[in-house]
């Protein structure tokens, strides 16, 4: 049976092809001193110039120039000027068939070349299979191969060929990860295996899509039914250490199959594959359940914080109310003791005729019971919420081992007295229960009179502690991803030091912490005087600081009076067009449905209209269900076929990188920026349905529950990257991850944000990465300035001054900063996770600390440019005007269902957020087009048409899109290759 092509026709002529383009030609085709020697061999000027063609093409591309082949006429002049020959000789003296043989014969011995045989594909086949276990597309296989048959200097054989010797490495590869994933796992091991996916009678879901159907609620039945699977998954005795010899991405690969596949599905392959696939299966699940449960506990907590400080303020405000009448009270009492003394008479007396001496003792008791800090304080209306902890945590502890720093013992130690408590259904603490984990803020409502904890505070006290110390990463849990050792995140320090041996390191900052604060130094001092000069003289622009404080006045809109209807005039010459129309000719233009590649074979989707329906689905917010509905083409089955198996987060981030690189190359997007700067901000969207259990109350955002979509923007309008992040989430870890996470050639050298995404930590790990952090901070004046010790502070500061940097713990933790730096650039961590962790710590670490010495030294110096530089100011409100007129068309496209996430599980609502993100990113390529092809009309009817005006335009609007009615997909109604549809005329009132 004939295996099925996995590479089209154009690959593999480009593959062979001759260099046509002047850099190609260069690099393939300069001839070395050698070279020249050899060739210098043959006497006349054409055998000379056929000779080193011949040489040339054995290199590159890897096979020998054909008799009857004519090089590109651009090669062919860059060879003869090398060797001396006319470039026209080929053509009049054509090599005699024996001489082509001599000539081949001879450089295939000199040069050491060979041709493919049995032997050779043995060799490379062997080689090849320990690579197709970390490659997994076709493309990068055959890519690999090449080149490696170049460099071994082997003739490359027919496409055919090649195919078949990445097929044959791949299925080896495969049969090594299923060895290496049961070898050991004897008969019984691998029948519960199958138990897994046994069919259960009456229709019942089978035990695997049990393991996978956990409810991520946060709730304390939802968290028992997340500890029940695990302990499942763990009596199934699969080690973890399997996982790690298997390359990472065949055991994604294999894992996503078995949480991918049906149970039936799973049934009909055969063994190792299936007890393999279903091993790795078992193991993703450990992992992902361990988190989940960990993810759980860490929601309940923050939801009984959540509710014990709303408790704890209306407890306030009552306390205010009763106290009033007792302060007016004792304020008489105090007015006539005051009075009494002044006039030499008894007090008290004095006291009883003025309020009384019984409601004078009321009012004394009970100010002193509300002005007990526990009265008015979270922690006791948290503790009061103990009996709902009880719910959960017995079922936590006794499913977890808690590992940690040393810091921590003595909260381990508490941990394993609960467990046991738990246990022996004791309710009474032994006298050497740990105390010392207790913060100052905890110890009044813990520890009792007598000395003693109370059990319930201290419970509470070690439930709370265990989050925190989670969330900083100085607990950890083996086999968890999210909760893991926080130096199991950064490179390994050998790896590091072999790094900074070789040098220089990938960072922005000097790696001699003297030289670096030296130039701080140098730059601060340089940036305080001018400041305080232009402040002096009053010439700051556009802002005053003096003895009255610092005000800086708002940024003004810059565009033309005429832009709104120049604008208008461009968008009424825009096509209407179907959201489907849109999609089928920006994938013309792009092959955007090329990147969703199936997850086993990593060939694209043979049904482009049901995967561009797919993802239509996703971005607008519709469904599966109802889409399969609203469109006349494929049904619901293959519709969620083609999205379990080609529609996965790695493919809508390649697919979104063709669309920015689509976009960056157009003259138009030139107009609004040049590609260095970009912004981000997060829009928030309601949880509906069943989504709103997993949804988190952000109340900036009202009562309701919901996500956040964080996205990135280009200064040229590209929509470069997208996540979800909890509403309640501070924005400012994920700033730097769309930064270094994003598949385009786009590189930033600055980045704006508002206030939530700023901290002193961001500040200095994008110093460290050498990218300027410059946001929008809507309270500039409150925050503190710092410079070095001893250094000379203008007097224009003094209002403004919050410390010296912390110089020497920062020359001690500076090789920890640069490998959080490295650790960060390279991609080994996200920004975002090691951020977490480090605005976590309540004690904060040598590297927390030293972060933020970098960062209140880089925002200082952001302040004063700041101050100084109204251009700076305006390209960072321009670039966030940008981001949230992006929000706009968002908002427009994900209209379904209310514009409300329904999803409970996040990777579906990650699909949601990056189909969202791939329907406006082909928006704005579609209306980038057009309007370029708008404005040349324009011109061309003789309105003004200038670079001030253009810039203006932003490529944003929707009215022209259909984007609700059926769905269809006319593919034979596109426009020819190359060619646009019509503009539009322009409508008028006088027209018949």
């Amino acid at each position: 049976m004939a295996r099925r092509r996995l590479l089209g026709d154009a690959f593999w002529a480009g593959v062979f092809a001759l260099p046509t383009e002047e850099l190609e030609v260069v690099r393939h085709c300069t001839l070395t001193p050698d070279d020249l020697a050899l060739v210098a061999a043959k006497r006349s000027p054409h055998g000379r110039l056929a000779y080193a063609l011949l040489l040339l093409t054995l290199r590159h591309p890897g096979r020998a120039l054909e008799a009857a082949e004519v090089p590109p006429a651009l090669m062919t002049a860059y060879v003869a000027r090398q060797v001396d020959a006319d470039p026209t000789a080929l053509e009049v003296h054509r090599l005699r068939p024996q001489s082509r043989r001599e000539y081949l014969a001879e450089l295939m011995r000199q040069g050491g070349f060979r041709s493919f045989g049995r032997t050779e594909a043995r060799a490379i086949v062997a080689w090849l299979t320990a690579i197709a276990g970390s490659r997994r597309t076709p493309a990068e296989l055959a890519t690999t191969l090449i080149e490696e048959l170049r460099r071994r200097r082997i003739l490359l054989p027919t496409p055919g060929v090649l195919e078949g010797l990445i097929h044959e490495a791949r299925a080896r590869a495969e049969r090594v990860a299923h060895r290496a994933l049961t070898d050991g796992l004897d008969v019984a091991r691998l029948a519960e295996l199958d138990g897994l996916i046994a069919a259960a009678p009456g229709g019942s879901p089978s035990r695997l899509a049990w393991l996978r159907g956990a409810s991520v609620s946060p709730a304390a039945a939802n968290l028992h039914g997340l500890v029940e699977r695990l302990r499942a998954v763990r009596a199934l005795g699969i080690e973890r250490s399997r996982e790690a010899a298997v390359p990472p991405i065949a055991f994604d690969a294999l894992a996503g199959e078995g949480l991918r596949m049906t149970a039936q599905h799973l049934r009909d392959l055969a063994q190792p594959r299936r007890g393999a696939t279903l091993a790795a299966a078992v193991l993703r699940l450990e992992a992902e359940l361990t988190d989940a449960a960990l993810l759980m506990f860490d929601k309940l907590m923050g939801t009984l914080s959540r509710r014990a400080e709303q408790g704890a303020t209306e407890g306030a405000a009552g306390a205010l109310r009763d106290a009033q009448a007792h302060l007016r009270l004792l304020a008489r009492a105090g007015r006539a003791v005051i009075a009494a003394r002044e006039g030499g008479t008894d007090a008290a007396d004095a006291v009883e005729q003025a309020v009384g001496w019984a409601p004078f003792l009321r009012a004394v008791a009970e100010a002193e019971d509300l002005a007990r800090p526990e009265a008015i304080d979270m922690r006791a209306e948290l503790v009061g919420r103990w009996p709902t902890m009880r719910r959960f945590a017995p079922a936590l502890l006794e499913t977890f081992d808690f590992e940690g720093a040393t810091g921590t013992a003595g909260l381990r130690k508490a941990l394993a007295v609960l467990r046991e408590m738990d246990a022996a259904g004791r309710r009474t603490l032994p006298d050497d229960a740990p105390t010392g984990f207790i913060r100052r803020a905890w110890r009044p409502f813990v520890i009792g009179g007598a000395g003693k904890p109370d059990r319930r505070a201290w419970e509470v006290c070690v439930l709370s502690e265990l989050r925190d110390r989670l969330r900083a990463g100085d607990v950890w849990v083996r086999g968890s991803r999210r909760y893991r050792n926080f130096e199991d995140l950064l490179l390994p320090r050998p790896t590091f030091a072999a790094l900074r041996a070789e040098g220089p390191l990938a960072v922005g900052v000097a790696e001699d912490i003297e030289a670096h604060l030296a130039s701080r130094q140098e730059a601060l001092e340089a940036a305080m005087a001018e400041v305080a000069a232009l402040a002096g003289a009053g010439r700051l622009p556009d802002a005053t600081l003096d003895e009255d404080g610092l005000h800086i006045t708002p940024i003004r809109a810059e565009a033309p009076p005429e832009v709104k209807r120049f604008a208008a005039d461009a968008y009424a010459l825009l096509p209407r067009i179907r959201i489907t129309d849109l999609l089928l000719e920006v994938d013309g233009w792009t092959g955007l449905s090329e990147c969703f590649t199936h997850a086993r074979s990593g060939r694209p989707a043979p049904d482009r209209a049901a995967l561009l329906t797919a993802v239509l689905a996703d971005g607008i917010n519709l469904g599966l269900t109802r889409m399969a509905e609203s469109c006349r083409g494929p049904a619901l089955r293959q519709l969620a076929w083609t999205h379990d198996w080609h529609v996965r987060e790695e493919c809508y981030a390649a697919a979104l990188a063709r669309l920015i690189e689509a976009h960056r190359a157009l003259p138009l997007a030139a107009a609004w920026g040049d590609g260095t700067t970009s912004s981000s901000d997060g829009q928030f969207f309601r949880a509906g349905g069943r989504g709103e259990a997993v949804g988190d109350v952000n109340a900036r955002h009202g009562n309701e529950p919901g996500v956040a979509f964080y996205t990135h923007v280009s200064d040229q309008f590209g929509p470069f990257h997208t996540k979800v992040i909890a509403a309640t989430a501070s924005e400012a870890p994920h700033v730097l991850d769309g930064l270094l996470r994003h598949g385009t050639g786009l590189r930033f050298a600055e980045h704006y944000t508002d206030t939530g995404g700023a901290t002193d930590q961001v500040f200095g790990l994008f110093a460290l990465l050498g990218i300027r952090f410059a946001p929008r901070l809507r309270d500039l004046k409150d925050r503190r300035l710092y410079t070095f010790r001893g250094m000379a502070v203008p007097e224009a500061f003094s209002g403004m001054m919050g410390g010296t940097v912390d110089i020497e713990h920062l020359r001690a933790h500076w090789d920890e900063a640069l490998r959080l730096a490295v650790s960060v650039g390279s991609g080994h961590v996200a920004a975002s996770d090691v951020l977490r962790r480090l605005a976590a710590y309540p004690r904060q670490n040598g590297l927390a600390v030293a972060l933020r010495e970098v960062g209140r030294l880089e925002r200082t110096l952001f302040t004063l440019d700041w101050l100084r530089s109204s251009d700076l100011r305006r390209r960072a409100n321009a670039g966030l005007n940008k981001g949230e007129a992006r929000n706009a068309l968002a908002r427009a496209v994900f209209f379904h269902r209310l514009g409300e996430l329904r999803d409970r599980s996040f990777e579906n609502q990650a699909y949601r957020a990056s189909g969202l993100n791939l329907l406006v990113a082909a928006i704005i390529l579609w209306n980038t087009r057009y309007l370029q092809a708008s404005f040349d009309a324009l011109r061309a009817r003789g309105q003004a048409v200038t670079p001030d005006l253009v810039r203006h335009v932003a490529p944003l609007g929707w009215e022209h899109v259909g984007l609700t009615g059926d769905y269809v997909w006319a593919a034979e109604a596109q426009p020819t290759a190359g060619s646009l549809r019509p503009l539009r005329d322009r409508p008028s009132i006088l027209a018949a």
